[in-house]
């Protein structure tokens, strides 16, 4: 302040005594620019401890010189200014911050001896598909990257089995974690990984990752207290997917305001779930041009699925809309022999000391507020197994469109088990219903939902087979005139079908076997007019 006054009362003399303090003045307006100035202390600039930026030079020496000299302060900011950063593996320390400014890459090394073999000491069915990675941090606490610059996976250069393609970003054991900002492009494998991690937040990037296979945009797995929002997500495999590989449940998860294209699922839950899934919130999302799912939920390791909102998705071009999975893969996440190329497989073999998972529990499930356009001709389904129920589930205002196409042969079709199977929404092959089969449930409900085909269809829109406690209110779908029914019951007992929509141009509204079903009530429902 001494010195600002002084400047103050300088400027002043000089209108009085002319040019004479110029050179006075123009030194102590540089002495207070350089106090009031943010201090460099904390920043590390990789370039200060080597690194090139080229694209040529491998910077990964360099790089870690300046993480570890960051981290021996007590942290700070790692920096990379305009250029390209070609790296192995770096890791990354407490208290760190990455930042990636806009105009500078980080760029994998596309040689796979510049990936040494990381094995954490957390154990997780991801033993099985990397032990190599870019970014990778263990046990640390406090770390970030960030920035609006770009990470490179240069993926397209490494073919083979999962553990000859690096993961671009791996985090295991870590608390506090926030990745913003960035750019990420063209992983080999998964792009991010978060294994057993707590307080994890990922905002505002962007992923755009087609160049091999296996590449899921963003990977959560056994970890609590996640928060994911505004992500623009372009991915060959999975979009955005929860996991619990191990026995640490994933929960505590809330999803918002991200744009999702896939040639998987664009947001799932599954498939390893030995863990299980709690507490999980997904909502205001944007789906497009993704080949399977919309929405995937599957639990087929054991574990816990539990409380798991879903609302205000909207998606076009999918090729399912919804498909709910309570299956009996139980695959073990330790002591597991898998084929090295295929690791995904259900095809495996267990240990002596391989704990064989039960069959899960899968309830509280809300899906709401849902319209979907250009959904495939499979249709939906939501299945658990004989004898262990899907219990309380909840779809509720929704509209969706189908490709349609169906045969009336579809109808009648046995649909096998397949416990074991891999879930996905195509399992079963081509449903008796065009819009949801639901099979093995306990308290199901259907509110406002509204279903539509382009082509004509001659399945009934819902089949349920060993459901008890249904509840339709406010139903209105499409139907062909051929079709057997629109609703069709085996094996239901409780069911209330009311304040429903029905087309004119067909005769049966709901079929149900009167020697399997019971306690049925149809009422209070209305014809619609064909225009």
């Amino acid at each position: 302040m001494f010195l600002k006054r002084l400047n103050g009362e300088i400027r002043n003399n000089m209108v009085k005594n002319g040019s004479s303090c110029l050179l006075i003045i123009l030194l102590l307006t540089a002495v207070i620019n350089a106090a009031d100035a943010e201090p460099s202390a904390g920043i590390f600039n990789v370039r200060d401890y080597g690194a090139v930026g080229d694209g040529v030079t491998v910077d990964t020496k360099a790089v870690q010189a300046a993480i570890d000299a960051c981290a021996g302060t007590g942290g700070g900011k790692v920096c990379f200014n305009k250029g390209r950063f070609l790296c192995g593996t770096i890791h990354v320390k407490s208290n760190v911050t990455l930042y990636i400014e806009a105009g500078a890459v980080l760029l994998g090394s596309k040689n796979l001896k510049d990936y040494p073999v990381t094995i954490p000491a957390y154990r997780s069915y991801t033993d099985h598909y990397t032990d190599k990675s870019l970014i990778y941090a263990e046990k640390a606490e406090n770390i970030a990257i960030m920035g609006r610059g770009t990470i490179d996976g240069q993926g397209a250069s490494f073919e083979g089995p999962y553990k000859v393609r690096p993961y671009l970003i791996r985090i295991i054991e870590c608390n506090n974690v926030m990745v913003k900002d960035l750019t990420i492009r063209n992983s080999a494998m998964w792009v991010q990984h978060y294994l057993a991690c707590d307080n994890v937040v990922i905002e505002a990037i962007t992923v755009d990752s087609v160049v091999n296979g296996n590449n899921d945009g963003i990977d959560i797995d056994s970890c609590r207290k996640v928060r994911i929002s505004n992500c623009n997500i372009i991915s060959l495999d999975d979009a955005i997917v929860l996991k619990s590989t191990s026995d640490r449940p994933c929960r505590d998860v809330a999803i918002s305001n991200c744009v999702l294209k896939s040639r998987c699922n664009a947001l799932k839950l599954g498939t390893e779930s030995n863990g299980g899934f709690q507490n999980i919130a997904i909502n205001n999302c944007t789906v497009y041009d993704t080949r399977l799912c919309g929405i995937a939920l599957e639990l087929v390791d054991g574990g816990l699925f539990d409380l798991v909102n879903v609302s205000n998705i909207v998606m076009e071009n999918v090729g399912c809309a919804i498909f709910v999975r309570l299956g009996n893969r139980a695959r073990p996440f330790t002591n597991v022999t898998v084929d090295p190329k295929n690791p995904c497989s259900s095809n495996f073999k267990t240990g002596i000391e391989a704990k064989i998972p039960g069959i899960g529990l899968m309830r509280n499930i809300i899906i709401s507020n849902i319209q979907a356009t250009g959904v495939g001709s499979t249709g939906c389904s939501v299945t658990g197994l004989s004898g262990f129920d899907v219990e309380n589930v909840t779809l509720s205002n929704m509209r969706i469109a189908f490709k349609g196409g169906g045969a009336a042969k579809l109808v009648n079709r046995e649909i096998p088990e397949n416990a074991k199977n891999y879930p996905e929404y195509n399992m079963f092959g081509p449903l008796p219903a065009y819009g949801f089969y639901c099979r093995h449930l306990k308290n199901i409900k259907f509110h406002n939902v509204e279903l539509e085909f382009e082509k004509a269809d001659l399945r009934p829109a819902l089949v349920f087979d060993d459901v008890k406690d249904l509840d339709i209110f406010s139903f209105d779908a499409e139907a062909d005139s051929s079709a057997k029914a629109l609703i069709w019951l085996k094996n239901v007992t409780g069911a209330f079908i009311h304040g429903c929509t029905v087309p004119s141009n067909i005769e049966t509204v709901v079929l149900f076997e009167p020697d399997e079903s019971k306690n049925v009530k149809v009422t209070n429902n209305h014809t619609a007019s064909i225009q």
